[in-house]
């Protein structure tokens, strides 16, 4: 496959949905549900976007996971950033989509209409060149993201410590993908029977990180890439294993993730970045061994050492449900504030305000009442199952 279409194709849709309804006449017997938690929050998207919830056999359910980076941020550290910000002298950087996380006073946007220098860039390299433009001033960078977005983090340290840029500080939030993982199964406030493993992160540590999975939790997992067909098959590699009493590692985004993941990538979040003993995650609580510290060889580039940052630790507002749904426990239309205190424009939790979150994906792509997704859920299985408006056909391609 060379275009992006290819990965949209109503026939090979169709195929696939033919052997995942089989599949299903093989597992899902006696009443059984499977449920498959979809990690990333970029397939949360790819499944409402295209309504691919709707073409699946009943006895498969998808829940939500862990794997959106700005949701999984805690109250706390939004407040320290907002108070990092605040600081004279400072030029406050960070990606687009961090600029409406809520704190308990606001968000950065809110932050910068009141007087802060903040600026969304594209790149860490982008905020260490504001840093060279303005000598003068002490420039710091959000640092956010799972090991997808840390290799781009610790090119920039390495990058500052080269040019000895003394105005230029991260403060970093990056986060492993691992310890959610075992913090969810170890739990058991949801039953899994395998996981749509995240294609970005894969493709830096490779499918090998995930193999405590099936050795430990005895489930399947399936490094997945981010189009309709991509999801499609993943659920069908799933339920094949099931089907045959297997529980591996496989990789179905074999065009970007490799066994080993990115050694070079790896090699410099090595040199980068500490593991922390703990790091605190909405929803979580603090979790040993998820999060990256900027590393002792790059102290003069950690803002929480140079500016001695509070460490600001507060509850979720009670009536979030962010947590949960983070955790698979709750779809974002059980929360009492999904689309009504809480939308887009005037978010309350995480996982509204993230283009990965899954209460955005609900509330972008319809999905606001549970009955009503039910019903076209059952039009759209009394159709045929026709892949919804919206996704590709052979004629719109013509």
């Amino acid at each position: 496959m060379k275009y992006i279409d290819e990965f949209r194709d109503p026939a090979a849709a169709k195929r696939l949905l033919q052997a995942i309804d089989t599949l299903a006449g093989q597992v899902c017997v006696d009443s059984r549900v499977v449920r498959f938690m979809e990690v990333c929050g970029g397939h949360t998207h790819t499944i409402y976007r295209h309504g691919l919830e709707n073409l699946l056999p009943d006895g498969i359910e998808l829940v939500h996971g862990p794997g959106c980076p700005v949701c999984v941020i805690p109250m706390g550290r939004v407040d320290d950033a907002l108070w990092l910000a605040r600081q004279d002298g400072v030029v406050f950087t960070t990606f687009g989509d961090m600029m409406r996380v809520p704190g308990r006073q606001g968000n950065l946007l809110q932050a910068r209409a009141g007087g802060a220098d903040v600026r969304f860039v594209y790149s860490p390299l982008d905020a260490l060149k504001i840093a060279l433009d303005n000598p003068d001033r002490e420039v710091v960078f959000f640092a956010v993201g799972f090991e997808t977005t840390a290799p781009s983090t610790a090119v920039t340290l390495a990058r500052a410590k080269e040019l000895a840029v003394p105005n230029f500080s991260v403060f970093s939030n990056h986060v492993l993908i691992e310890p959610p993982l075992r913090a969810i199964l170890d739990g058991q406030d949801v039953m899994l029977d395998g996981f749509i493993g995240p294609g970005h992160v894969s493709a830096v540590v490779g499918t090998d990180a995930f193999q405590f999975i099936p050795r430990e939790y005895h489930l399947p997992i399936i490094a997945t890439g981010f189009e309709p067909l991509d999801v499609l098959q993943s659920i069908e590699m799933l339920m094949r294993q099931i089907a045959e009493g297997r529980c591996e590692v496989e990789n179905q985004y074999a065009r970007v993730v490799r066994l080993q993941g990115n050694p070079a990538a790896l090699a410099l979040m090595a040199q980068a970045f500490d593991v922390r003993d703990e790091f605190e995650w909405r929803g979580l609580g603090w979790l040993p061994n998820s999060g990256y510290a900027v590393a002792d060889a790059y102290a003069d580039f950690d803002a929480e050492r140079k500016f001695k940052v509070p460490g600001i630790r507060v509850p979720d507002p009670p009536a979030c449900e962010c947590g949960a749904v983070l955790r698979g426990i709750t779809k974002p239309w059980s929360c009492k504030v999904f689309g009504t205190a809480c939308t887009p424009e005037t978010p309350i939790g995480t996982c509204m305000v993230s283009p990965e979150g899954a209460c955005a994906a609900y509330y972008n792509y319809g999905r606001l009442h549970k009955e009503v997704a039910t019903a076209i859920g059952e039009a759209t299985k009394s159709r045929g199952r026709k892949l919804p408006p919206g996704t590709p056909d052979k004629a719109s391609r013509m």
